[in-house]
């Protein structure tokens, strides 16, 4: 752990802080807009499991003016399938799905626990994609587990080992981990998450 918190606190004296803090500016000006938006944002973490977020943030561009909302899930897939998806026919029938509750903003504002809601009412969405979204939306005290955080935490020990299979249980125990990390790095875990990234991949993304 020594080895990470020395690089994230290099990190937070070099031009990366104040990528990372626009970028959690964005995230925070979105917890202020509609439930439009916000649902756009569930169907980007829809399609970002198990499949890589930069051609995710792509996609969303073109579909979240009506794709998102009044494809029906034949156009969707195609969609998906022409831009490589790999998992396009199930990420068109999540969205399709998810529909029904397109007042994301509204639901998740009433929510004590938004995130265990996420988990029960969205298909396609684990502890990690609901993570993300609410760390979108402007929610930063989640933790979001994806490969590059969980190959840092391995690497520098703070982990065994990658799991297989990440179960509630497993996520919550590591997500400890890293909120413990959090506190001795003054960040919380939204930023977190953005430097781990940065020194996984040397990228800022969402």
């Amino acid at each position: 752990m020594k080895s990470l918190i020395s690089q994230i606190n290099k990190l937070k004296k070099s031009k990366i802080k104040k990528i990372i803090g626009s970028r959690i500016k964005e995230f925070k000006e979105l917890k202020n807009k509609s439930n439009k938006e916000w649902f756009s944002e569930l169907c980007f973490c829809i399609m970002t499991a198990n499949f890589k977020a930069k051609e995710c943030i792509s996609m969303q561009k073109e579909l979240e003016k009506q794709g998102f909302h009044n494809w029906d899930e034949k156009k969707l897939a195609k969609f998906l399938k022409q831009k490589g998806h790999r998992f396009w026919p199930q990420r068109a029938e999540r969205i399709v799905l998810a529909r029904k509750h397109c007042n994301t903003k509204d639901i998740l504002s009433k929510q004590k626990n938004p995130r265990e809601w996420l988990v029960e009412n969205i298909k396609g969405l684990g502890y990690k994609e609901a993570s993300h979204l609410l760390r979108n939306i402007g929610y930063d005290n989640y933790a979001i587990l994806d490969r590059h955080i969980l190959s840092i935490l391995t690497k520098e020990g703070i982990i065994k080992e990658i799991p297989k299979t990440l179960t509630k249980k497993m996520y919550l125990e590591i997500e400890k981990k890293l909120i413990e990390l959090g506190n001795k790095v003054d960040l919380t875990q939204a930023e977190l998450d953005l430097y781990i990234w940065y020194i996984k991949t040397g990228k800022v993304l969402k």
